[in-house]
């Protein structure tokens, strides 16, 4: 296969509709992550003795939505104070929590480093994790992690967890996740002063994001070098993660494609079926760092193809070299120890052969030759546009209510929503994209409906004037949500109303969400008609869509009690410390079907439940996606037994067994149809 302009543009189009995004849903995606840090700092200023801070890294946090790519998280306690050199001692009071730390890179392998304790520890676990050596504390990288593993992590509970280098790695549902504990550094150490004299003199990157990479530091997580015979267990490796975040960001999009491209093309061709694979995706980022500020080439979209090419070539001779230099301590050969000998031969062997082939090995991966394989068969055809793609607010607003789906838990108790809803105005007066502040607007929203039903379930209620002023405040709570919040943020108010016994309210709640639900325009898992959604939108600004024709699940969060009908599923996924995803239009006829039959509308009830029923037979997964099918069967098994349909509801709890179990709800299901079973058996007899 010839490298001509035309293939390197579709292929550029192809991965950026359909794998790596457009730089609108890149910017999109970043924004939403970066609003999540920021909140994540909030919470550290809590006044406590040692904050946790906790930032997304990784593919993910860089942009990337591939198959393959993992959530990556970084945590470091803000009482470890890292410094280089003694004189540095002045910036931090010992007396104020701080166990402050002395790094030492002598006679160590370039991009480790020894941490020494300074200050005498202050608790039992601390004094647990260092080892003393020449009269002096140094802090094991060995211990940290087992400790990590067995303490900090265990909150997390990932399925399958197990320690993997410095991370703890697990699964939640199908997505792995890999979470490090490590020690956050202000100081930039010696070693990477060639670094920053190359991105001077190259000016690359620029002056302003030098500074600010320099400004936000860098970390040392607990793994030592392969290199070391001795002390292994006293080495912490050198991460720069934000700095790599930061260099990310400043890849035009050619650049960011084809740093996607070497990944797709490492994953689906070089490491298919490779149980151990010697390379991985970080040689990819590094190697787009290097050829980005020491190469001379053109990142254009029509050149995409020699772009890959070049990068491609520069690995196979770093394989050839057998030295593979990092970029912020060229010292550092990250393939001495792991890409030797024979497996050095057959590796080299291995990308020699596709060297062999040409740029035509891209076809060996079944992402790319999707992409290629209609534009080499039809030549004559026509390259598609992506400004399009770009500027469309339907596909716009679908890649915004997707990433606020994926965003994380971040608000564990009443004070850290208090925390939370007192800064928001002071955020909104930040430098925001829409992105950013549409984002908090969903979080405000989502806070006021989870404090409001936090509330409900700790307070106590003792006097007649006491409860009455304290609806009052959760109902006004609860309507600030729904008007600033999605179609479906009506709902919290509505599972409030039925939890009190305002059966009539709850079902004006549920009759007026169930007719803007109706609408032809609303996004549902997806935009089932883009035109009339264009049409109905346009015009409005983000904050307008949000509310008018977006819809995301309802929320259970575990340990709170929203509806004491589903009390059962949330104390079997309590312990997996899951929450329940319902469908805004299955918990819609839910609470139609239970609201009527305490009031005794018998055919309004049969009505809603038949309702509820065809809606789960004949979705096609726009109203009730694949992934909450288990739960909303379960729930029309409930309401059947609630109004004492006992066959069907067998039925339906059969077919929650049968759908992917994303809530783990099996143990509640057969509790619910041995009750159900027993039930039958006694009736017989009678």
């Amino acid at each position: 296969m010839d490298h001509i302009p035309r293939l390197s543009e579709i292929l550029y189009v192809g991965l950026s509709r359909f794998e790596i995004g457009t730089p609108s849903e890149l910017t999109i995606r970043r924004d939403v992550s970066d609003v999540e840090d920021l909140l994540h700092r909030k919470r550290t200023k809590r006044k406590n003795e040692c904050p946790v801070r906790l930032m997304l890294s990784g593919s993910h946090r860089e942009g990337f939505r591939l198959n393959s790519s993992d959530m990556d998280y970084m945590s470091w306690v803000d009482c470890f104070k890292v410094i280089n050199d003694l004189c540095q001692l002045r910036d931090y009071n010992p007396s104020i929590h701080h166990n402050i730390m002395l790094m030492e890179d002598t006679d160590i392998s370039p991009g480790f480093v020894r941490l020494q304790l300074l200050t005498p520890p202050r608790s039992d676990y601390l004094r647990s994790l260092f080892i003393i050596l020449n009269d002096r504390f140094y802090i094991s990288n060995l211990l940290w992690r087992q400790w990590t593993f067995h303490n900090f992590f265990s909150n997390y509970n990932l399925q399958s967890s197990c320690l993997h280098g410095p991370c703890t790695s697990g699964y939640k549902g199908t997505i792995q996740y890999d979470h490090t504990l490590c020690v956050f550094c202000k100081y930039w150490p010696s070693t990477t002063g060639n670094w920053i004299k190359r991105c001077l003199s190259h000016k690359c990157p620029s002056a302003n994001v030098l500074k600010d990479i320099l400004n936000n530091g860098y970390h040392c997580v607990a793994i030592g070098s392969k290199c070391t015979t001795s002390r292994n267990d006293l080495e912490w490796r050198l991460s720069f993660s934000m700095a790599e975040l930061k260099l990310v960001y400043t890849m035009n999009h050619t650049q960011f494609t084809c740093y996607g491209l070497l990944k797709i093309f490492l994953s689906e061709v070089i490491n298919k079926n490779v149980e151990e694979p010697l390379l991985c995706s970080y040689f990819m980022k590094t190697t787009m760092f290097w050829l980005i500020q020491v190469g001379h080439m053109n990142w254009c979209r029509t050149n995409l193809l020699e772009c890959f090419w070049m990068c491609f070539k520069y690995l196979i001779l770093c394989v050839y070299r057998g030295k593979f230099e990092n970029f912020f301590i060229p010292q550092n050969n990250m393939f001495l120890n792991k890409i030797v000998g024979v497996a050095r031969e057959s590796l080299l062997e291995q990308l020699y052969q596709y060297y062999r082939l040409g740029v035509s090995s891209l076809l060996l991966s079944p992402t790319l030759r999707s992409i290629l394989e209609p534009a080499l068969s039809d030549l004559t055809s026509v390259i598609p546009s992506l400004e399009g793609h770009c500027n469309d607010i339907a596909c716009i607003d679908r890649c915004v209510r997707n990433e606020l789906s994926l965003f994380g838990k971040f608000f564990y108790d009443l004070e850290d929503i208090s925390l939370f809803l007192k800064s928001v105005d002071t955020l909104l007066q930040l430098s925001l994209s829409p992105y950013q502040s549409v984002t908090i607007q969903y979080w405000t929203a989502e806070c006021l409906a989870l404090a409001a039903f936090m509330i409900v379930n700790s307070v106590q209620y003792f006097k007649h004037k006491y409860v009455y002023c304290l609806d009052r405040k959760l109902c006004s709570m609860l309507k600030l949500s729904s008007q600033i919040g999605t179609i479906c943020h009506s709902l919290y108010l509505a599972l409030y109303y039925y939890r009190t016994g305002r059966y009539n309210e709850a079902l004006y709640i549920t009759n007026l969400t169930k007719r803007r639900l109706s609408e032809p325009h609303v996004m549902h898992s997806d935009i089932r008609d883009s035109y009339r959604y264009r049409e109905c939108m346009s015009g409005l600004s983000l904050s307008e869509r949000i509310k008018g024709a977006w819809t995301v699940s309802i929320r259970l969060h575990p340990k709170i009690c929203y509806i004491e009908e589903l009390t059962l599923e949330q104390s079997v996924v309590i312990e997996k410390i899951m929450t329940l995803y319902i469908p805004p239009s299955v918990l819609v006829q839910m609470l139609s079907v239970l609201s009527h039959y305490k009031l005794g509308n018998r055919s309004q009830c049969s009505q809603s439940l038949t309702d509820l029923h065809t809606l789960l037979f004949y979705d096609e997964g726009t109203c009730v996606p694949l992934f909450t099918r288990d739960i909303s069967w379960q729930i029309l098994g409930i309401c059947q037994q609630v109004v004492g349909d006992l066959h069907g509801a067998l039925r339906s709890y059969r077919e929650s067994l049968k759908e992917n179990p994303r809530h783990k709800l099996q143990k509640a299901t057969k509790l619910r149809i041995e009750y159900i079973q027993d039930e039958l058996c006694r009736n017989l007899r009678e």
